[in-house]
Formats: structure tokens, sequence, C-alpha cells
């Protein structure tokens, strides 16, 4: 259940409109492909996570960016929004990680569908809130490799249980409808067990100066994954310089293309 428009950007790569259906409601995103030949079992890819609130763009278009420059070696790549997010279906009132976890898994029946590219090595790239998800997503979509950017641990929501309990309805958190069903999962969720059970190839990438999610975080990610990870210094979540930007790409990409 596809349907894309295709355009090209500047520099020739090729960028489709994708949506897919996930209990119902429609999930958009953008496809980037590389371009030239895929050789004889499709381009590599990876499907990239969006963090808490945010949207197939993240933050200073990090993800945009990020996706031209893997076509630009080979790698193809799925950003979308997840259900209630960005331009997607649903309200984000509904929004849980348990659902974020299903428009993972729809993300890579779309991937693993679509010709000129390998369903094999599909990979999975989450940031912040992202990163718990495909941390707990892992084991079910068994992604090619596991990147995961200044991953969040359940605790960074635990300040938003006034007196250690749930709120009785919906939450006003800053304009958005943050929903009960939301707090009552997320803080039960078991991401650095998901993927201490996972064992394929792994890497952290984290701020050294991050206040929202502390670096500590990253290195018990890498400790349950039993990978490296690597600190971008001086770096806050969202890598908010262009010196920080080139250095978590560059690493990155090392990573996704395996070098």
């Amino acid at each position: 259940m596809t349907d894309r428009g295709r355009g090209n950007n500047e520099q020739g790569l090729q960028e489709e409109f994708a949506q897919f259906s996930v209990g119902g409601q429609r999930v958009y995103g953008m496809l980037h492909r590389p371009p030239g030949a895929s050789g004889a079992h499709g381009h590599p890819s990876v499907i990239l996570l969006h963090g808490f609130t945010g949207s197939r763009t993240s933050d200073h278009r990090i993800f945009p960016l990020f996706s031209r420059l893997l076509a630009g070696r080979g790698v193809a790549s799925l950003r979308f929004d997840f259900r209630g997010s960005g331009e997607s279906q649903g309200d984000f009132s509904e929004m849980t990680v348990s659902r974020e976890v299903e428009d993972t898994a729809a993300a890579f029946e779309y991937m693993r569908r679509q010709p000129d590219l390998d369903p094999e090595r599909v990979m999975l790239l989450g940031f912040s809130m992202g990163g718990l998800v495909a941390a707990l997503a892992a084991p079910q979509v068994r992604p090619h490799r596991l990147a995961l950017w200044a991953p969040a641990l359940p605790d960074l929501w635990l300040p938003m249980l006034r007196g250690g309990f749930l709120p009785a309805t919906i939450t006003d958190h800053g304009g958005w409808p943050l929903g009960r069903e939301f707090l009552q999962e997320v803080t039960r969720t078991r991401p650095l067990d998901a993927a201490a059970g996972w064992g394929g190839e792994a890497r952290v990438f984290h701020g050294d100066a991050d206040r929202t999610c502390p670096p500590e975080w990253g290195v018990r990610y890498a400790q349950a994954l039993h990978c490296d990870a690597v600190a971008i210094p001086g770096a806050g979540h969202t890598f908010d310089s262009l010196e920080q930007t080139e250095l978590l790409f560059r690493e990155t990409a090392r990573f996704l293309t395996g070098q």
C-alpha cells in the first residue's frame, strides 16, 4: 500500500514521498535513493527515527541533510513521522512507545519491499526517544546495523509524574496533548534489556555536554549493546554546531557503510 511522488534534488539524488498504513492510519515520510546502479543485491538502507515531539526533519534539518549525505555514499534512507507527529495521521495524545515500535516494524516492511534495495541490509538509526524505540524494536525488526544518537532512557519522563502519580487525563506539554497511557508505559519500558538481548552490530553517538539525555546514558546503552560509544566533544542534545554535526555525520556514515 504505497503512493509515492518522485523528485530529484539539486545533486541528482532521487527523493520520493513515501507512505504506508499502520492501524488504519497513514504514515508519511521521505525515501532517499542513491544515484546509479544498485548492484546485484540492491543498495543498503537505513530507517531514521525521530525524537519526542519531533518530526522527520528533526532539529536544524539534521535528518534530511544526513539522508542526502548517505545517498551520495550509496546508502538509501527512509525518514518518516511517527503517527501523531509531523504530517502523519493520528493524534499526539494517542502516541505511545509501543505504537512507535509498530510504526518502525511497518517501516521495515515497507523498505524490504522496495525495488533496488537489499532487504537483508536495512539498518536502523534512532535519535533521543527514537533511540529508545530503536533499541526496543531491534529484536523484532532485526536491523543489519543499529546506530543510536543521544538515546533516551525512561528516566527522562519521570519528572512528569508529579508526586509519583500518573495524571488523570491528558497533560498539556507545551501545547502537545500528552496522553496518560504514554507516561504509564514509557516508565515501564526496558530498552537496555532489549539492547542487551539483541546481539547485532551497533554503535552509540552522544554529545559529551548533553543535559537532556546525559552522556552516561549513551555509555549504558553501549555497555548493553557491547559496542563502542563515540563522544561528540562539546555537543549538547541536538548537536547544535556545524563542527559537531559534521563529526556526527562522518562517524555515523563510517559505521553504517562498514568502514
